[in-house]
């Protein structure tokens, strides 16, 4: 249980005013003060003339969005990244006064409109793009020109225009009214890997597109080609701002970087025990009876499920915490609730909290710890999380 000193409030969804945090089944439990920390960290990198941008795309990758732009704004980020219009309306709406970048493509009007209204800055990607942007801003009689971020591809293979036609496309939206180039931006592929030939190739192609703009009279205002993994490992590729996510909610994108900085992770999965009974040797526990009694066990029911993010492939796989203690989860995770065998706690009670994902005491799981034992990246575990779990601020 958290101590009467922790500060704590729901910062999102669901509504909860009706119950107190500590009355939920089930929550997930941001640390304010872990954010901040890993911000503060990661400014300590840049030189004083290099921005950071923190993404909070995909709610903040699980973590929620107002709540963690708010705070990394006080702690020493200038920028937000967003994936969509809807998610930069979302922090507009929350009174957010900060510059904010749309990453995904944007075309249809109706998005142009309220990029223009909501004072979002979007990415362009092809020249097609910088026409239908132009042609709909002159529709509606845009008196100001709108800051626009110029999209490069220098190996993603995803989004943007490719390096080698920078110069012939930046000419094009220079030319074009009501947009003002705000940006010339890349991503990084691999820049994760201890193996550092494709992100060097792609840091050469970057250098060689931008020369070319400059050849030709033009000089980009901003530019910015780090994640979070070619923030940690180059202050070569700073250039004027980075874009942090994964290492601003306080987990390394490789194993390699862990020395580079002191990263704490934000997010803690809590739930609590709904029901504690014996089940006699040989019976079978939850689903298609995966995991059969080898002996009289003392059995926990835990209010979550994979309706709230668990994955059902961690069935008979995982370890939850309870005070201080690795406790071995049972049978098939259910849409609402595990089991755990709690035998060597025989007095554990109705109520306790489980620690699905944090620290308990000197023992910790980690987003990480789950990432590796499905085979997948921490990145999907953290956006995971389902919206029926409150998100609570702790400082």
């Amino acid at each position: 249980m958290l101590s009467h000193e922790q500060k704590t409030s729901i910062v999102s969804y669901p509504q909860c005013d009706t119950y107190a945090w500590y009355s939920q089944r089930a929550w997930v439990e941001i640390d304010l003060a872990a954010l901040s920390h890993n911000v503060k960290q990661l400014r300590n990198l840049l030189s004083p003339k290099t921005q950071l941008m923190a993404v909070v795309k995909a709610d903040a990758y699980g973590h929620g969005a107002v709540t963690v732009a708010k705070t990394v704004l006080e702690s020493g980020a200038s920028w937000l990244g967003v994936a969509t219009v809807p998610e930069g309306i979302q922090l507009r709406e929350a009174s957010i006064k900060a510059p904010i970048l749309v990453l995904g493509a944007v075309q249809t009007s109706e998005q142009i409109h309220a990029i223009a209204h909501w004072k979002l800055q979007p990415t362009l990607c092809s020249p097609k793009q910088a026409l239908v942007f132009s042609d709909t801003l002159e529709a509606i009689d845009v008196d100001a020109t709108l800051p626009v971020h110029i999209k490069l591809d220098t190996g993603m293979s995803r989004l943007g225009t490719n390096w080698q036609q920078a110069g012939e496309f930046i000419q094009l939206v220079e030319r074009l009214p009501h947009l003002r180039i705000a940006s010339v931006y890349s991503h990084l592929a691999t820049a994760d890997s201890a193996d550092l030939t494709v992100m060097n190739l792609q840091h050469q192609r970057f250098e060689e597109a931008i020369a070319q703009i400059k050849t030709l009279g033009i000089e980009p205002p901003c530019l910015h080609f780090a994640n979070s993994a070619a923030t940690l490992a180059n202050q070569a590729l700073h250039y004027d701002m980075v874009r942090a996510g994964l290492a601003i909610y306080g987990h390394y994108p490789a194993e390699h970087l862990r020395q580079t900085v002191n990263l704490k992770p934000v997010i803690q999965v809590k739930a609590r025990v709904t029901q504690v009974k014996t089940i006699a040797k040989g019976m079978g526990v939850s689903y298609g009876y995966k995991y059969i009694a080898p002996r009289d066990i003392r059995l926990a029911v835990v209010g979550i499920g994979y309706a709230d993010g668990i994955p059902r492939n961690l069935s008979n796989k995982m370890q939850v915490l309870i005070r201080g203690q690795r406790i071995p989860q049972i049978g098939s995770i259910t849409m609402d609730q595990i089991m755990l065998d709690v035998s060597h706690i025989p007095d554990i009670q109705e109520g306790e909290i489980v620690t699905l994902l944090g620290r308990d005491r000197d023992e910790q799981i980690t987003a990480d710890d789950w990432a590796k034992e499905l085979g997948t990246i921490s990145w999907e575990i953290l956006c995971s999380f389902k919206h029926r779990l409150p998100r609570v601020a702790v400082e």
